[in-house]
């Protein structure tokens, strides 16, 4: 099981902060990941469509869209930061 992380808006825009979850066998990648979560619809699809700028991380490490995954790994998502 992968442990998700959601953080700052993300975390209001889908109501949770985190879950476990059994990767599909196919699901080997941020990207792919990215689009498993949003096809659970609604505000999933808002929050995960290809066209939201989401920051990610796999077991505490920046990652990107091709970064690779499996079960028994840590991935966080939170939107970009902005400071003044």
């Amino acid at each position: 099981m992968a442990r998700l992380l959601y953080f700052a808006s993300l975390r209001e825009q889908i109501n949770t902060d985190q879950e476990q979850l059994e990767l599909p066998q196919d699901v080997t990648s941020v990207h792919l990941l990215k689009g498993l979560l949003a096809q659970r619809g609604g505000r999933w699809n808002e929050a995960f469509s290809a066209s939201t700028a989401l920051l990610v991380s796999v077991n505490q490490q920046m990652a990107n869209e091709q970064s690779k995954i499996q079960n028994a790994d840590e991935i966080a998502f939170f939107p970009p930061v902005t400071g003044g």
